[in-house]
């Protein structure tokens, strides 16, 4: 029987403003200005891919209020959503380092954080089997008192949180596989063992000095924190093998009712602020690697909320694989470049590679099993 898999998607989410910047802002007036990196293109384009390719009729239509103040401030302080909402309704502002908005912003924010609410409400009560939502401004690196690298809201926290409180769950796993470190999310449970955080990304990208190993978690959260940074190349082997040796095990020794996967496609091979080389077809493999172990260990309790990814050409395709992949379905379109990639050189899991991997395993034994 297939699973019946929830799908979000807002278009306010799209009408989100960052503005015209070029990555090279702080070097002074040397480069044209262009459409900032975190546009709508990839997710539009993603969510026209899965109509054309007739996978969106496959997929349950959920609908989603935005997110209120109560649920915000479970995650942030009242001055940063206090500054933030009187910001948006004036104009142009920043949330904080890296994270611009225009007008209007924060009700934006405060649908998409919405909507990453309702996919783990649908799936905790049954409603659907599993869910992908597909919103905007993204939230993994928004902090308790600031927004950071795009994002206004921490769309995850929020939603766990608000779960927690209303009693729908308890213990909650979260994966990042965006290629930045999961900064926020990790603070949002740093000192929690009810919530296992586990961030596979690119070694010191962004934040800088952000995602280490030692970075474990505190007090009666110690252990349940646990950072994976992959150096700059890693591709398929090495992101199979991270799911096979680190992730999937964490997930066996915590036994969650609910994995929530950070979905950002900036590990791809196209993507302008990534240095990996996965394909399409490797997204589809670790959702499916996800699917089986939430079938095992929470009753096939998955959400997932969208997050980065940067290439308008690419996205759609890793987008798609994941979607059908959920949903057990099979589509026409072909990604011919996604074959190309997964012959690229330095594809296959490396010595120095292996290494990293080995010297994380250790990190395991801190994650202790429900009593």
């Amino acid at each position: 029987m297939k699973p019946t898999t929830g799908f979000l998607y807002h278009e306010i989410c799209m009408w989100h403003d960052p503005g015209p910047r070029s990555v090279y802002d702080a070097s002074g007036l040397y480069f044209q200005p262009e459409r900032a990196l975190e546009n709508p293109e990839t997710k539009r384009r993603l969510r026209n891919l899965l109509e054309v390719s007739g996978v969106l009729d496959g997929l349950t239509s959920l609908k989603a209020a935005p997110a209120q103040i109560e649920d915000l401030l479970r995650f942030h302080t009242p001055d940063y959503i206090e500054r933030l909402q009187s910001e948006s309704a004036k104009g142009p502002g920043d949330a904080g380092d890296g994270a611009p908005f225009a007008r209007g912003g924060f009700d934006i924010a405060c649908q998409s954080a919405g909507m990453a609410m309702r996919a783990v409400e649908a799936v905790m009560t049954g409603e659907v089997d599993n869910a992908y939502s597909l919103g905007r401004p993204p939230g993994h690196h928004a902090v308790s008192h600031q927004g950071l690298g795009f994002c206004l809201l921490g769309n995850i926290p929020i939603a766990i949180l608000s779960a927690q409180a209303k009693g729908v769950v308890k213990r909650v796993a979260v994966v990042d596989w965006d290629v930045h470190h999961g900064n926020g999310t990790q603070e949002a449970f740093y000192q929690r063992e009810d919530v296992l955080t586990i961030s596979i990304h690119h070694d010191n990208n962004f934040p800088l000095d952000s995602g280490g190993v030692e970075e474990a978690g505190e007090r009666a959260g110690e252990g349940y924190n646990l950072n994976i940074p992959l150096p700059a190349g890693s591709g398929i082997g090495a992101y199979h093998a991270t799911l096979d040796e680190l992730v999937i095990p964490a997930l066996e020794r915590f036994r969650p009712e609910l994995i929530v996967v950070a979905s950002g496609f900036d590990a791809a091979a196209m993507d302008p602020l990534g240095p990996m080389i996965l394909n399409s077809q490797c997204y589809r493999d670790m959702t499916h690697k996800l699917m089986a172990a939430s079938n095992r260990l929470c009753q096939g309790r998955l959400v997932f909320v969208h997050e980065g990814g940067y290439s308008e050409g690419y996205v759609p395709f890793c987008g798609l694989a994941v979607l059908e992949a959920l949903s057990d379905q099979e589509s026409p379109v072909v990604d011919t470049l996604g074959d190309e990639i997964s012959h690229w050189g330095q594809q296959a899991l490396q010595p120095h590679q292996r290494d990293i991997i080995e010297s994380i395993k250790p990190c395991l034994d801190r994650i202790r099993p429900p009593l």
